[in-house]
């Protein structure tokens, strides 16, 4: 979510096969640095993967460009992509709010944004509260 001067991200920390808990502390969300977060959902293999490719290249950067960044590197992989959805949240020049998803061969999506099983429940509610903020 992104509000004014601020972003919020949230997730799960279940870590499971189907109806099978394995862990319930397994971290999706990873600080790059003090403004930018990213969150990573889908195949845990893949995203962490994707998440040590990230670290290794890491340098303090904007969201803007570490999104063209993250982009880049999924769809350097689109024949064989990493199973997995990022979300980059973080605060830019002038404490201005950047979310951005992508689908798993950097494509990128802004309008309403979520990485969730369920997304017509989400969106509903998504779309209810923005309409709500804009009166």
């Amino acid at each position: 979510m992104v509000g004014k001067n601020c972003f919020a991200i949230a997730s799960d920390r279940r870590l499971g096969v189907q109806l099978q808990t394995i862990a319930t502390d397994f971290q999706r969300i990873s600080k790059i640095h003090d403004r930018l977060f990213l969150g990573l959902s889908g195949l845990a293999t893949d995203a962490q993967t994707l998440y040590q490719r990230l670290v290794f290249r890491h340098k303090d950067m904007k969201p803007e460009t570490f999104a063209n960044l993250v982009s880049a590197i999924l769809y350097e992989k689109r024949f064989g992509p990493y199973f997995c959805q990022p979300v980059i949240a973080g605060l830019g020049d002038e404490d201005k709010p950047f979310i951005c998803t992508m689908d798993s061969i950097g494509a990128k999506l802004t309008p309403w944004i979520h990485g969730r099983t369920e997304p017509n429940r989400l969106s509903r509610d998504d779309r209810r509260l923005s309409t709500e903020a804009k009166r």
